[in-house]
């Protein structure tokens, strides 16, 4: 709901009743608190799980003694007034605005989102607008609380909201206790308060990188301004100065002047995100007050928020006859953490009726649910549409639940199919219009004060974006169940409302069909779309009850607010971005393929005498191990002889046939899976572009995975599989750019397991893989041969995988015995690793987890298997999990930091993949070297400073025309 300042000629909107009691406003400037508290304690992080809250426990302690000592001043409306991450109109304005800040301390992030729940649990108002400083909007409120008559107290010693200061505008400094007036402010500046922008516009402020006048000071600039009355006159006179560097600094700097008196003015025509009158004051909720406190382990302030000691609680007042409560976005995340902290799957299923959910679509009623979960503060959403990709699906309904059992459905783009579907009347396709419904549903979707909670939100999030909607903040079910037991079982929606509500949601093949006869959603009735999807954000909202509070439980709150919650926003991103093919070089590698593929066909079939279909497995293993008698044949399940990649490649030690079928097939996968489907998977209408779609839970080790089509998987050690590379270009006039990690498995194996050999090798900036080599074999690194080096090597990247001599010796061409050797001898020269690994199996053993460096917990279920393959599969598992876990840790912090990195740049580049160590960028041709060096810089030191890295980090970034030339 939006409050605009009412013009200056015209009457005050009616946002308190004309005969109410005046208003006395206390507004608390959020970021002046917050920064306050994170320097003016010492670092302070919760015992459970490592997560930084010094600042929010400092900024609680603060908020606290306000609401307790304001009481003499009786103050009527309160609010906390954040800082939004955005730009805002001073950047359009001069684009060096607040350039030189550095960017906030990586411990001060994460609390960010905690204070402002904080700020909720108090039961006090958080309020931010995108696009504008928190300054502009404490302007907008206390301008206009003024023209009502009332007064407002700004809770901050800040300067530049000293211009405010005047007839019903004082201001409050938290830390000295004392009381901000004309007087305060003329010892300040030299001037009283509405001559404050005409001095600091002479001034300039190097903080905020506002230019001024250069040499020009308070004293100056305060002087200058009390002799010639005004900014205006005194530059329209400038050259009656006698002093000569002066009188040439404000004639030659008058322009720079002006631009500064616009950066440092603040806006009173800001709009409002909230009326006045929803920011009576209230009393906390004592429970929700306590669960947040407790789930923060401020055990002391709980104590006294509970009993009431050291001071008496803030004063309980009315509420205003018609209004509720504002329950605070901590209502669910925080509402008995306690009781839900050992929360297992129900015992009973959870009764819910689909019947009870209604069907939105009149602007009138939907606007009623909007402004419900506003109030609210929360709400669980959803998204339906016509297809699956959601760079290309079109948005068909919304759905919304704001308690259980309460949601709704709102249709917005339902239609009969050609051949008529089985709605009773005309009427029963009634709708609002897509865009006047995304102008309704926008605000809050966008109200930095309403948690928005998903089921793989990344999807919904990707799909609005395309409606101009930027959904924040949000809370995923899908992410957070991910992160408390990636491993045990999936994390869709459907399992988790099983597993956690009893509950078996309505399929979606039961409304839409299944095979060729499925429909799109848009086609589906009303009545049965209402059912379906309106359940999905109810479950959703239900899920998110019980499964969020045992983040903190369970010590993994920090898991998920630094390296889950960040990341939807920015894959989703880069799927819609997708990234440009050459169809015409697709085509020719696709015929390329073919005409090799029957040349190896040929091959095969006069190795054998007689034709057989190379792509059936059955006659492949017949023909293997039945006609030709090959050793080492094993068969499945099923009874068929095995024929996958691991039994033809021992095979082809033996036989020339096996190669000849290995080679075929990877024609086969590489001209079906990439060449003929990518140019399937072009999005009509995009130049060409295609959208992979990424998969957040869908490893247990934190990696993500990409569908279609996937890109993670195309071969860049074989020449055709760099072909494929070649046909992923740059748009005219821009470059790609492929910014990959160097070895850092093996870095993250050296620093994790402590190995002194490879620690000091890659600290010295070594050939990790020639000095291993020379300690196995004893060969100066100096003028070794290259099979010597690559030995190693193989040894160096299979020992992280828990590679066998068998596997070693097909890699490597010789013996098993030999390759045995091989591995024996690398744990005598590093034992260290060894040591890593006994330690890594004695550990899951007793857990039946293992954890990675920035704590995300692994599950490994089958380490005590009753199979011994399992468990021997599991060991190597748990071996492996911290270091490919850690290695997807880093990555994720790097791909969350990268956005804002390159808008900090000044950079218009973008992200557009994601494979294993490697980020794809495209950029402006002019931009290509910056933004290497963007890259190379963030994701080098995308550790820190969660973790210390006792070794460094390295990256490769490289532009070109194309991807292969690029990595």
């Amino acid at each position: 709901m939006t409050d605009t300042a009412a013009p200056a000629d015209s009457a005050p909107a009616p946002t308190m009743p004309a005969n109410g009691p005046a208003v006395r406003l206390f507004l608390v400037d959020g970021s002046a608190y917050l920064f306050r508290a994170y320097h003016a304690l010492p670092p302070l992080t919760r015992k459970s799980d490592g997560l930084p809250v010094g600042a929010v426990q400092g900024f609680c302690n603060m908020l606290w003694k306000l609401l307790r000592d304001m009481q003499g001043d009786a103050p009527t409306h309160l609010a906390v007034i954040w800082d939004h991450s955005e730009k805002t109109f001073r950047n359009k304005l001069y684009d060096q605005y607040k350039a030189h800040r550095p960017p906030a301390p990586e411990d001060l992030v994460p609390q960010f989102p905690l204070v402002r729940e904080a700020t909720l649990a108090f039961g006090v108002p958080a309020i931010e607008l995108p696009g504008y400083e928190a300054d502009d909007l404490i302007a907008a409120y206390a301008c206009r609380v003024r023209e009502l008559g009332g007064e407002t107290v700004i809770v901050s010693s800040d300067k530049d909201l000293m211009q405010l200061v005047g007839d019903g505008v004082s201001m409050f400094d938290p830390m000295k206790g004392v009381r901000i007036d004309r007087e305060q402010v003329f010892e300040k500046f030299g001037v009283y308060p509405d001559k404050v922008v005409d001095v600091q516009a002479l001034c300039g402020d190097s903080v905020d990188n506002v230019p001024g006048a250069p040499g020009i000071g308070i004293k100056t600039a305060s002087q200058l301004i009390n002799e010639y009355g005004d900014l205006d006159t005194l530059l329209a006179r400038a050259g009656e100065i006698k002093q000569p560097k002066r009188r040439e600094t404000l004639i030659q700097f008058a322009d720079q002047i002006r631009l500064s008196r616009q950066l440092v003015q603040l806006d009173c025509d800001t709009p409002l995100p909230e009326p006045i009158a929803d920011l009576t004051l209230r009393e906390p909720d004592k429970d929700v007050l306590q669960a947040f406190l407790e789930a923060m382990e401020f055990r002391t302030l709980a104590r006294r928020v509970g009993d009431g000691s050291a001071a008496a609680a803030p004063r309980t007042l009315e509420r205003p006859a018609g209004t509720t409560p504002t329950a605070p976005v901590a209502t669910v995340s925080y509402m008995g953490a306690a009781a839900r902290a050992a929360a297992a799957p129900v015992a009973e299923p959870v009764a819910i009726d689909t019947s009870a959910y209604a069907c939105v679509r009149d602007l009138a009623t939907l606007q009623a649910w909007v402004d419900r979960a506003t109030a609210r503060g929360l709400v669980a959403f959803d998204t339906e549409t016509d297809a699956l990709g959601s760079a290309t699906a079109g948005l068909v309904g919304v759905s919304l639940a704001l308690a259980p059992g309460e949601a709704c459905y709102i249709p917005l783009a339902h239609e009969e199919k050609a051949e008529g579907l089985a709605f009773e009347t005309a009427a029963s396709l009634e709708q609002i219009p897509l865009v006047e419904a995304i102008a309704v549903l926008k605000p809050m979707l966008e109200d930095p004060a309403v948690l928005k909670v998903a089921q793989n939100g990344k999807y919904d999030i990707a799909v609005l974006s395309r409606y101009g909607v930027q959904v924040s903040p949000i809370d995923d079910t899908m992410l957070i169940s991910y992160v408390l037991e990636a491993g045990l079982h999936g994390h869709g929606m459907d399992e988790l409302s099983e597993l956690w509500l009893g509950h078996k949601p309505i399929p979606f093949k039961q409304v839409a069909g299944t095979g060729k006869s499925q429909i799109s959603f848009k086609h589906v009735g009303l009545v049965e779309a209402t059912a379906y999807a309106a359940e999905d954000a109810d479950v959703t909202l239900r899920l998110h009850a019980i499964l969020k509070p045992q983040l903190a439980a369970r010590g993994l709150l920090t898991v998920y607010e630094t390296l889950e919650r960040p990341l939807p926003p920015v894959l989703a991103a880069m799927e819609n971005e997708g990234i440009r093919v050459d169809p015409e070089t697709l085509r020719r590698l696709s015929n390329e393929f073919s005409m090799r593929m029957a040349e190896f066909e040929a091959k095969a079939q006069a190795l054998v005498g007689h034709p057989f279909n190379l792509g059936s497995p059955k006659q492949v293993g017949d023909v293997l191990f039945g006609e030709m008698g090959l050793k080492g044949g094993k068969k499945t399940a099923t009874g068929q002889w095995s024929t996958d990649s691991d039994v033809l490649e021992g095979l082809a030690l033996e036989h020339e046939l096996p190669r000849v079928l290995l080679d075929w097939r990877q024609l086969s996968k590489l001209k079906g899976t990439y060449t003929d489907n990518l140019i399937a998977a072009i999005a009509p209408g995009s130049e060409n572009r295609i959208h992979t779609s990424y998969a957040l839970a869908a490893t247990t080790t934190g990696r993500l995975s990409s569908s279609d089509p996937n890109l993670q998987n195309i071969p860049i050690r074989t020449e055709e599989g760099r072909k494929i590379r070649k046909a992923f270009v740059a748009a005219p006039g821009k470059r790609l750019i492929s910014a990959d990690y160097s070895q850092i498995e093996l870095r993250l194996l050296a620093h994790i397991g402590d190995i002194p050999q490879l620690k000091k090798a890659f600290q010295e900036g070594l050939d990790i893989h020639a000095m291993t080599a020379s300690e196995m074999f004893g060969v100066p690194i100096e003028g070794m041969p290259s099979e010597v080096r690559r030995r190693a090597k193989a040894i160096n990247f299979g020992i992280v995988y828990g590679i066998s001599a068998f596997g070693l010796a097909n890699q490597l061409g010789i013996g098993q015995g030999e390759a045995g050797a091989y591995i024996k001898t690398y744990f005598e020269r590093f034992p260290g690793i060894q040591a890593y690994m006994d330690a890594t199996k004695a550990f899951v053993r007793e857990h039946g987890y293992v954890t990675t460096i920035f704590g995300r917990k692994i599950n490994i279920p089958d380490i005590h298997a009753k199979s011994a393959a399992q468990r021997q599969f599991s060991e190597r598992a748990a071996i492996n999990a911290p270091i490919q876990g850690a290695a997807a840790d880093v990555m994720r912090r790097a791909m969350i930091r990268m956005p804002a990195a390159l808008v900090e740049a000044g950079l218009s580049s973008k992200v557009l993949l994601q494979v294993h160590d490697e980020l794809v960028f495209e950029a402006p041709e002019a931009e290509a070297e910056a933004t290497c060096a963007v890259a190379r810089r963030v994701m080098e030191g995308a550790a820190a400073p969660a973790v210390a890295m006792s070794v460094p980090l390295t990256v490769e970034a490289r532009a070109a025309l194309n991807w292969d030339e690029a990595h």
